[in-house]
C-alpha cells in the first residue's frame, strides 16, 4: 500500500455555545488530506480550551478527566489506524471513523467464537490436546448456551457485552441449575475465561470482565487405599473373568501410577529395557503429553506376564486387554463390596493409591513421585503429600528417638 498522511486534531465548535456557554469538543481525522469529523460528546467553556495544545486548560479534576478521555480516544483511533495498515488495503478517514463508532463489522458473538475455538481444538486432539480437554470445553460450550437461553432468552450473546455480572450469574447458573459442585463450576468458568481472554486479545471486547473476578477452589481430600485395603483386593480369589480383568488392571495402576486412559493405550512397544537391565514403561500422559518413565515393580510385572499370551497382547494392541472406563468403574464397585472396602473404588483411585500408599508412604522422595506421575509442577504432587499421615507419624517418631538419644548422650557425658 502506498504511503499516506494521517493526523488527529481535537477542536471546539465555539460558534455553537449551549445555554451554559459551553462548546462541543470534536475530533478531526485526516488521511491523505481528506477529513472526517465526529463529536466526542463532551463540552467545555471556550476560555478553558487551549487551542494550541488541543486540550483543556487547568489542573482541576474536570479538566484532568476530559484530557484523559481525549487521550483514550486518540489511542483507540491510532489503534484502528494501525490495524488498517496491517490489513494492507486502501482506507479513508471515514473508514477510521466508522470503525471507531463500531459500525464497520458485525459484533463478534460469544457462542460463534466459542464454537470455532472448540472446532479447532478438536482437530488438534492427539497432537496438542487430550480428548478429555476438548470434551470439557464442549461441555462448557453447552452450559454457556443453556445459560444464555435461560438468562437472556437468546440463542447467542455479543462478546462485547460480557461483563462481571454475566460471569457471576453464569457461576450461579452452574451451581444452582446445573447442580455442579463449587470446584466443577469454577473449572467451567476457567474454560470460559480462555474464550474471553482471546476476545480481549483480539479487541472484540474493550475491558476484561475477569479483572476483578477471583477464583478460589476448595481443597478436596483425595481418597486412596490403605496398605491393608490394597492387599485385600490383590488377594481376592474366585473371581469371574470380567471382575478378575478389572481387578488386575486396577492393581496395575496402583503399582505404576498410570491413569486408565494411559493403561488403555499402552502397547508392548512401551515396555523397554533400561540401562540396568530392568523393565520400564516409556510413554506420555494422554492428559498433559508429559513424558513418562516408570520402572516396573514386581506386582506390575506379574500382571503383565499373566496376560502376555492374550490374543490382543500378542497382536501388539495392548499390554492388558482393558474394558471401557464406565464398565471398569461399575465392576470395581462389585470388587469393593466383595472386599469390604467402603471407599468409592474408581480407576483414578488407583493413581492416588500409587502416589500415597505405594510410594510416599514408603519413603520415595516427593520429587521422584512427581516425575513418576508425570506432573509438570511439584505443587500438584504436594496435594498427595499432605494426606499421608502415616509418613508424617513415622518421620516424627524417628525425630523423637533421635532427640531422646541425644538427651541420653548428653546426660552420660556430664
Amino acid at each position: 500500500m502506498a504511503a499516506h498522511t494521517y493526523s488527529i486534531l481535537f477542536y471546539l465548535k465555539d460558534k455553537r455555545l449551549d445555554k451554559n456557554g459551553k462548546a462541543g469538543i470534536y475530533v478531526r481525522i485526516t488521511v491523505n488530506g481528506r477529513r472526517s469529523t465526529l463529536s466526542i460528546k463532551r463540552k467545555v467553556a471556550p476560555e478553558h480550551w487551549d487551542s494550541r495544545m488541543n486540550r483543556v486548560k487547568g489542573k482541576e479534576e474536570e479538566a484532568k478527566e476530559l484530557n484523559y478521555y481525549m487521550t483514550t480516544i486518540r489511542h483507540k483511533l491510532n489503534k484502528i489506524h494501525h490495524h488498517l495498515i496491517e490489513e494492507g488495503k486502501p482506507f479513508s478517514a471515514q473508514e477510521i471513523k466508522v470503525r471507531f463508532l463500531g459500525k464497520g463489522e458485525p459484533h463478534k458473538m460469544l457462542l460463534e467464537v466459542f464454537g470455532e475455538h472448540n472446532k479447532q481444538m478438536k482437530s488438534l486432539v492427539g497432537r496438542e490436546f487430550a480428548l478429555g480437554t476438548w470434551k470439557r470445553y464442549n461441555t462448557t460450550f453447552k452450559h454457556t448456551a443453556a445459560f444464555i437461553k435461560k438468562q437472556y432468552g437468546r440463542t447467542d450473546f455479543p462478546i462485547r457485552d460480557v461483563d462481571h455480572k454475566f460471569i457471576t450469574r453464569f457461576e450461579y447458573f452452574l451451581k444452582f441449575t446445573k447442580e455442579c459442585n463449587h470446584n466443577s463450576a469454577l473449572k467451567y468458568i476457567n474454560n470460559f475465561k480462555k474464550i474471553i481472554r482471546m476476545a480481549v486479545a483480539n479487541d472484540w471486547i474493550s475491558k476484561d470482565p475477569f479483572y476483578n473476578y477471583k477464583v478460589k477452589f476448595k481443597h478436596v481430600e483425595r481418597e486412596f487405599l490403605t496398605k491393608e485395603e490394597l492387599e485385600s483386593i490383590i488377594s481376592l480369589n474366585s473371581l469371574m473373568p470380567r471382575l478378575e480383568l478389572v481387578r488386575d488392571m486396577f492393581v496395575f495402576c496402583c503399582f505404576t501410577g498410570l491413569a486408565y486412559i494411559d493403561v488403555k493405550k499402552l502397547t508392548p512397544n512401551n515396555i523397554v529395557t533400561h540401562i540396568d537391565g530392568s523393565l520400564w514403561i516409556q510413554s506420555a500422559r494422554q492428559k498433559t503429553r508429559s513424558k513418562l518413565g516408570i520402572p516396573l515393580l514386581p506386582t506390575a510385572m506379574e500382571i503383565l506376564e499373566k496376560y502376555e499370551n492374550h490374543p490382543q497382547v500378542k497382536n501388539g494392541e495392548c499390554v492388558i486387554p482393558v474394558l471401557s472406563n464406565q464398565k471398569s468403574n461399575s465392576y470395581l464397585k462389585e470388587i469393593a463390596d466383595r472386599c469390604g472396602v467402603a471407599k468409592n473404588l474408581t480407576t483414578h483411585l488407583a493413581r492416588h493409591t500409587f502416589a500415597t500408599t505405594v510410594t510416599l508412604s514408603n519413603g520415595v522422595p516427593i520429587e521422584t513421585v512427581g516425575k513418576l506421575l508425570g506432573h509438570k509442577n511439584l505443587r500438584t504432587t504436594q496435594h498427595y503429600a499432605k494426606i499421608v499421615n502415616k509418613k508424617v507419624s513415622d518421620d516424627m517418631a524417628i525425630l523423637k528417638d533421635k532427640l531422646a538419644n541425644d538427651a541420653k548422650t548428653k546426660k552420660s557425658s556430664m
